[in-house]
């Protein structure tokens, strides 16, 4: 049975007494609550991972990277390695996230490589996906997630889909004015499913987790989450407020 998942990304916010202070916090609420079946996870920045997973050892709060490279060392400046997340005590990353597409310029094949880096060092894997408003208002939207789910990820075994969340993030209601309607988000969950399942069967498909990463807030995650097709959501700025974050994870 697929896991209800609530995760938490920091991206480049917070210095290393916030990012304490807030897992703190979240691990406190989280523990208060004794929630049954979600999966709660915070990214915080790289320099701040290692004291946020001391933070939460032995919580019911996981910790992920934001991101990694795909090779194990090497004169790649600025970057981490796989070996390096798990060696500080994080296990999970996020992976192909719109703002490391669009600003970074990551391609699909690029991140077919950090998949297989982050699988092969047995880490789980956050995959990140979703089209742009020109996508969306000229009808490519379920093109444009199908190949990007299909040239990252459809090389794989279907065991290794048992190590993978989804992510689909419609870039175009980030920011912009513009607003996913909680149907909208299903229907595209479950066109991403059924995709799972002309590849790899109901059985694979019915077990990932796919979750929303539109601009989930404590005012509509429960009606989000109410949704068949979603489990859960990848959270940006209302991941900052403990109290909003909670509300979310409170939803389910």
């Amino acid at each position: 049975m697929r896991k209800n998942i609530v995760a938490g990304n920091w991206k480049m916010n917070n210095d290393l007494s916030a990012s304490k202070k807030l897992a703190k916090q979240v691990v406190k609420k989280v523990k208060k609550a004794k929630l049954k079946g979600t999966k709660v996870i915070i990214a915080p920045t790289f320099v701040n991972l290692e004291s946020v997973a001391k933070a939460t050892k032995k919580s019911k709060v996981s910790v992920a990277a934001q991101n990694m490279h795909f090779e194990e060392s090497g004169a790649f400046t600025g970057e981490v390695s796989a070996k390096m997340l798990k060696s500080v005590g994080v296990k999970t990353v996020i992976l192909g996230h719109s703002e490391r597409r669009e600003y970074f310029g990551e391609t699909d094949e690029l991140l077919a490589k950090k998949v297989d880096a982050a699988l092969a060092n047995k880490m789980k894997v956050i995959f990140c996906f979703g089209e742009v408003l020109a996508d969306r208002k000229s009808n490519k939207h379920e093109k444009v997630v199908e190949s990007q789910i299909k040239n990252a990820l459809f090389h794989l075994e279907a065991s290794a889909f048992q190590n993978i969340v989804l992510a689909y993030e419609p870039v175009w209601a980030i920011g912009t004015g513009e607003t996913a309607s909680p149907e909208q988000a299903q229907d595209m969950h479950a066109f991403i499913r059924k995709t799972l399942s002309d590849k790899y069967g109901n059985d694979v498909a019915d077990e990932v987790s796919i979750l929303y990463g539109g601009s989930v807030k404590p005012a509509n995650a429960e009606e989000i989450f109410s949704k068949p097709d979603v489990d859960g959501g990848l959270i940006g700025g209302a991941a900052l407020n403990a109290d909003d974050f909670f509300a979310i994870v409170n939803a389910f």
